[in-house]
């Protein structure tokens, strides 16, 4: 689910690292959060129940061009990999525009392995989107343990949709950024053929996505919306899209909303 910025003219992006339990997932985002310069990422928040957790960030890359001028934020999350929290997951999920699945190569993993690669796909199905055409790569994390599996018996017995692969070792942050970067790319693709032009041209946009709303809001607590531009929908009728923040809603409701509008 695609934000929208007008003051600050950034899309912002959500990607979540998915995989089973102790795969690497939050390795993974720990080197990406330490090696970013403090005035280019949000701050590293973590959503913490009594059993499980959920870190988030966002950041804004300068190395990988933009949408005709608009730029690009990134959201990364990670999930709970153990099965019991599969609520947490399907949370965090909801409105994800890719996913990293995070596939550790120790051989005694492979059942963990496709167990969590299923359980992507089942989780995405229920919001009516199909993997095979859902933005996401593959990490091999673990390359440097013994008993690593060969990259091709990994891809063949999990990389079902022949997506783009990166071997790793989170630990060392071999492969994280390559990793990162490899689905970066992909979504500026996608985010393009969405919504028109090169990701790496300039200028400015004339087919922006609409305005949503997203549980998550970005790292300092704002909602995305569209600027109030005229949408062709009759020669005396023009839309303007609102978004509303959810923190200003508290209790059962109902609400009214009024509107006052102004013509120069």
């Amino acid at each position: 689910m695609v934000l929208f910025n007008a003051a600050t003219k950034e899309l912002t992006a959500k990607i979540v690292y998915y995989g089973p339990g102790l795969c690497g997932k939050t390795t993974n985002l720990t080197q990406i959060y330490g090696d970013l310069p403090d005035n280019e990422r949000g701050k590293m928040l973590s959503l913490n129940t009594e059993t499980d957790r959920t870190l988030f960030f966002d950041f804004l890359p300068i190395n990988l061009g933009n949408i005709k001028g608009i730029k690009t934020r990134i959201q990364l999350y990670t999930v709970p990999g153990q099965v019991f929290y599969d609520t947490t997951r399907k949370l965090v999920l909801r409105g994800a525009d890719a996913a990293v699945f995070i596939a550790d190569s120790q051989a005694p993993m492979l059942d963990s392995n496709k167990e969590s690669f299923q359980n992507l796909i089942d989780n995405l199905a229920e919001q009516g989107i199909e993997l095979s055409k859902f933005p996401h790569v593959i990490q091999w994390n673990k390359r440097d343990t013994p008993n690593a599996m060969p990259i091709e018996m990994l891809n063949r017995e999990i990389n079902r949709f022949g997506v783009p692969t990166f071997e790793a070792c989170a630990t060392s942050g071999d492969g994280v950024h390559e990793t990162l970067e490899g689905i970066s790319k992909i979504v500026l693709n996608s985010l393009s053929d969405k919504y028109g032009g090169s990701p790496f041209e300039g200028g400015e946009s004339s087919n922006l996505p609409p305005a949503q709303i997203d549980d998550s809001g970005t790292s300092d607590g704002t909602l995305g919306t569209m600027p109030p531009t005229a949408a062709a929908t009759g020669s005396s009728s023009i839309e303007i899209p609102i978004v509303l923040e959810r923190k200003q809603f508290q209790g059962p409701g109902p609400f009214e909303i009024k509107f006052k509008l102004f013509l120069k």
